[in-house]
């Protein structure tokens, strides 16, 4: 009579444990983020011309982007010729590039950045890509 009682013990902390763990299993798997079904590569975004406007002295950074799809919205850092020291306070812009294709192989368009001292050469750089969401 002894083995058929443990045999019901057994079977009911199986079911107790399936109680439990069952629905913190299913939270787990709920609550972890999905992942996107196929990661477009990013673009190659980069500043093919800096100069001071004439008129504002503001300086002007023209940005193009090469491959990648969807839109993007681009950090680009206005500062002069020499490095910048790594706390150093630094103008930055954002600009938004829509709506990249497989058709449109290319996207251009201007950040704007501060107002510039007359004796001195900006230096325009890309800082950071960002993916737009959908």
């Amino acid at each position: 009579m002894a083995l058929k009682w443990q045999g019901w013990v057994v079977g009911l902390v199986v079911l107790a444990g399936l109680l439990v763990f069952a629905p913190l299993g299913l939270y787990v798997w709920a609550s972890s983020p999905g992942r996107p079904a196929s990661a477009a590569p990013p673009p190659e975004v980069r500043v093919t011309g800096c100069r001071v406007d004439p008129q504002s002295r503001r300086v002007l950074a023209v940005v193009e982007a090469r491959g990648g799809q969807g839109s993007y919205v681009v950090t680009v850092e206005f500062r002069d010729r020499r490095p910048s020291a790594p706390d150093a306070r630094t103008s930055q812009s954002l600009v938004r590039l829509p709506g990249l294709t497989p058709g449109t192989p290319a996207a251009r368009t201007e950040a704007l950045g501060p107002v510039w001292a007359p004796a001195t050469v900006p230096w325009c750089g890309v800082v950071r890509v960002a993916g737009e969401p959908g």
